[in-house]
């Protein structure tokens, strides 16, 4: 299987990269720029704006079997209307290309956004109800891409990431914030009342899940990529530290509860459990 990956320099492409020379694949990663950055792992690197996508972008990937499509701008911040007015239409004009190329298979990282203010237990079978711009972007492009398959077929596995930790995570998140806390020698880390639950996932286990559908190859849609077992984000947080042996306490309260997301809902992955076992 000849695999492409795109936004392969960043937090979850890099460990995509990994997984893949883990189990002896070799893959075309797509970078923006920086093609040093990846470099390491011993595939070969692209260079290509996804916003300047060339009309033979599909050829410069290496005309691929299947594209792990984890490109995305302007994150984290998720209000921002570049998701609608300049990622949405780009990032469609680069995938239905790659389709009306040839492609035959699309792997694409959606997210657990998509659900909107909808609390408790997520499944795929749940109506879509984003309420911020990036949410609504992704989906948007979920649904551009089925309407794209009438007309010209090609395998489509929409694979949702709920919340993901690990290294090489942008600094505004949990954990970061978190290590650089310890490192200044704080005695105490602000955080929310930290009674919401989340469903977490650790980089390594969702590039391992993200690689698994793509070896699947089959034409899955939505697929919830999660742990589908929610904690709550103080005993996630209490736990790294317990792990970590570190003693920072927890300033509990210091910051309010985000407003654009439910204050319990995680992921069901009965679907993604039943792909993996029929391979």
């Amino acid at each position: 299987m000849k695999i492409a990956v795109t936004g392969a320099s960043g937090f979850i492409g890099r460990t995509v990269l990994a997984e893949l020379s883990r189990r002896g694949l070799q893959a075309v990663a797509c970078v923006r720029t920086n093609l040093d950055a990846i470099s390491a792992l011993g595939h070969k690197t692209v260079a290509l704006d996804l916003h300047e996508a060339p009309a033979d972008a599909y050829e410069r990937l290496g005309r691929p079997d299947t594209v792990i499509h984890l490109a995305w701008g302007g994150l984290p911040n998720y209000r921002s209307l570049h998701h609608v007015e300049s990622e949405l239409p780009a990032q469609y004009r680069f995938l239905s290309g790659l389709a009306e190329s040839g492609l035959q298979s699309l792997v694409v990282a959606g997210t657990c956004f998509e659900y909107g203010m909808q609390s408790g237990p997520l499944g795929e079978d749940l109506p879509t109800r984003p309420e911020n711009p990036y949410g609504f972007a992704k989906d948007a492009l979920r649904r551009e891409l089925e309407f794209l398959k009438a007309s010209r077929p090609f395998a489509l596995t929409w694979a949702r990431l709920f919340y993901l930790y690990g290294e090489g995570q942008a600094g505004t998140s949990l954990l970061p914030q978190l290590r650089q806390a310890v490192a200044w020698g704080e005695k105490a880390f602000n955080m929310s009342g930290g009674e919401q639950l989340r469903d977490y996932l650790a980089v390594e286990e969702a590039a391992r899940l993200l690689v698994a559908l793509t070896a699947a190859g089959c034409d899955a849609g939505a697929v919830n990529v999660c742990s589908g077992r929610p904690v709550s984000v103080r005993r996630l947080v209490e736990g790294w530290i317990r792990d970590n042996g570190w003693t920072i306490g927890l300033n509990l309260g210091h910051y309010p509860y985000p407003d654009y997301e439910p204050m319990a809902f995680w992921g069901e992955r009965h679907k993604l459990d039943s792909i993996l076992d029929g391979q």
